[in-house]
């Protein structure tokens, strides 16, 4: 499991970003907010301008401490006071400014990238794990926040203060100024050096974030066959595996950090004592006055910090670059399945004739396994067709084709005509109702759950459709009838309540086009009864497509359609299929005969 998560940390082949220019991707989640962002920049350039002052009001308090106007020595303190208080003010204005604008757009991000990942094809999810995905969408879009709402006017205030401080030492003295940005290139170089290396133990610790949380959400998905198979222990061993490679690369990526922190610290103090050092010798020579010596010692501090700030701040920018290029990569994903960007519009109403012309396809991660070789099948409106055949004949990739989950690889699928490819999914989809094989259950009520298959349904409908799938009993049974929380996946109700729930969720849909798949196979045979006879006559005005293993649930169809490694070995009725003792003859004999 630990090679499937690694697997699953680089399943998309991309071009990777080395450098915080990854973070220009971010623009367009910022330009709506151009009067936010700009308040914030002002409220920046206030506090960093206002910063830089306060070293000059210092200067001319400590070099008049001995005049002998005491009400000089007082504007010159009440300045100082005036300079704190506009300081203040402006760093909260920008803390507001620029913390809501973080929010902002990352709460766009998040539904930016959920609305992409939320129209994939089941194609993408066979590269890239559920798992990853949410951790993109949570982790990185965190580390994104932290720099939006932070790292980056932090960054720019530094900067802004680092120039001016560097120009205003200049002014105060040219020959101490001089001095310090000797040292500079000493501290540029580790910078540099060390900074490609975190940016690699960044992107390497999102990775395995990322493949740690897959693999957590794979276990916790299919806990009970965890638990069922005593695996825990083994799951456990899995996800202690990955969460310490996670740590590994975590830590390297904190002892780089913290080396290039200390070397950078070290060198900038280091030059600051120095400088102090000759500009004391200075003034006790009578060559600068000791306000100006200590304006200058502030403004290289001033500098200092910044540079040390700086240093601490790429670290987190580099972090959030390597956020933005997964996120990006999902915004960018390339999807096997996509509209057409003219769609044909599907004339209504639907009449549910569905048509397969020479389809031959297989699955993107079994290319060398066809799962459909030279289908050629035509439904006829109104038609009840069965598709039965031994598991992996190709039953059920016919139903994902005909939802356009998947496109043939060569030929096509169309309805009504109309290649499904010409048209919009959503346009078609609202014309289809699934019963699928494992129902999806949310986590919701009874109601919700059934409403699901028409949102704009109303309770009576719902209770109509509940009883039409043999549900309404068991769902008043609940403690709260249909207001009744089903629970994750629908742990709270047994295998075949959540496929009647599934059941009455396609017969409120009232779609044209019902796609059964194995539809009652987790019914007892009271329920399947029920549950048969509400399916029959949900069939008559409909075109419906069953896939059973069971025969006795196929026996009324129009037509059985015999599938065997992904071709039509034979069709016909149940008596005509029996009398031909072939494939379906040998099923029908495991079936209905005692052994």
């Amino acid at each position: 499991m630990v090679r499937r998560a690694a697997e699953g940390a680089e399943q998309l082949d991309r071009e990777k970003s080395r450098h915080v220019g990854a973070l220009s991707h971010l623009w367009p989640f910022l330009a709506p907010y151009r009067l936010l962002v700009l308040g914030a920049l002002l409220a920046l350039v206030l506090t960093a301008s206002v910063s830089l002052l306060l070293p000059m009001a210092v200067r001319r308090v400590v070099d008049n401490f001995g005049a002998t106007d005491g009400a000089i020595l007082d504007l010159y303190f009440t300045a100082a006071l005036g300079i704190a208080a506009l300081l203040a003010l402006g760093t909260g204005l920008r803390y507001a400014l620029v913390t809501r604008l973080g929010e902002r757009v990352v709460a766009d991000i998040r539904k930016a990238v959920f609305a992409r990942v939320i129209g994939l094809s089941p194609a993408f999810y066979e590269r890239l794990m559920t798992g990853e995905v949410l951790s993109r969408i949570t982790t990185d879009t965190t580390l994104i926040l932290s720099v939006i709402g932070s790292s980056v006017s932090i960054a720019l205030r530094n900067l802004l203060i680092f120039l001016g401080g560097l120009v205003l030492m200049l002014f105060t003295s040219a020959k101490l100024t001089a001095m310090v940005l000797l040292i500079v290139p000493l501290i540029i170089v580790p910078i540099l050096t060390l900074g490609r290396r975190l940016r690699v133990l960044s992107r390497e610790n999102q990775d395995w974030i990322a493949a740690s949380s897959g693999n957590a959400s794979e276990a916790l998905l299919s806990v009970q066959a965890v638990q069922a198979f005593t695996h825990e222990e083994a799951s456990r061993a899995s996800f202690d595996e990955v969460t310490e490679l996670s740590f590994d690369a975590a830590r390297k990526r904190i002892w780089t950090r913290a080396l290039m922190t200390v070397i950078v610290i070290f060198l900038v103090f280091t030059g600051v004592v120095c400088v102090l050092w000759i500009g004391a010798r200075d003034v006790r020579a009578g060559g600068m006055s000791a306000g100006t010596l200590v304006q200058f010692v502030i403004y290289s501090v001033m500098v200092a910090g910044a540079v040390a700030a700086l240093s601490e701040i790429w670290g987190e920018l580099q972090r959030a670059a390597g956020a933005t290029e997964r996120l990006v990569e999902l915004l960018n994903a390339n999807d096997a399945v996509t509209d057409p960007a003219h769609p044909v519009a599907l004339p209504r109403p639907v009449r549910g004739e569905i048509s397969f012309e020479a389809v031959n396809f297989a699955y993107p991660s079994r290319r060398e396994q066809p799962a459909l070789d030279a289908l050629n099948l035509t439904i006829k409106p109104g038609e009840t067709v069965a598709l039965v055949g031994p598991s992996g004949a190709g039953k059920t990739t016919i139903i994902q084709l005909i939802q356009r989950f998947y496109d043939p690889d060569t030929g096509r699928v169309t309805l009504d005509g109309i290649s499904l490819a010409e048209l919009a999914r959503v346009d078609f989809r609202q014309d289809i109702a699934l019963v699928p094989q494992d129902p999806v259950i949310f986590a919701a009520s009874a109601r919700d759950n059934i409403r699901f298959g028409r949102l704009d349904a109303s309770d009576d409908e719902v209770e109509e459709a509940a009883r039409a799938a043999a549900a309404h009993d068991f769902i008043t049974a609940l403690p709260d009838g249909y207001d009744s929380p089903l629970g994750e996946r629908g742990v709270m109700i047994s295998g075949g309540q959540k496929q009647r729930i599934a059941i009455a969720r396609a017969i409120l849909r009232d779609a044209p086009v019902l796609l059964l798949d194995e539809a009652t196979s987790a019914l007892d045979a009271e329920s399947e009864r029920a549950v048969q006879r509400a399916v029959e006559s949900l069939a008559r005005s409909r075109t419906t497509i069953i896939v059973a293993h069971r025969l006795a649930t196929v026996k009324k169809a129009d037509r059985i359609i015999v599938m065997d490694q992904g071709r039509i070995v034979a069709e016909g009725t149940h008596d005509s299929l029996v009398a031909q003792d072939g494939l379906y003859a040998r099923l029908a004999r495991l079936q209905f005969t005692d052994a």
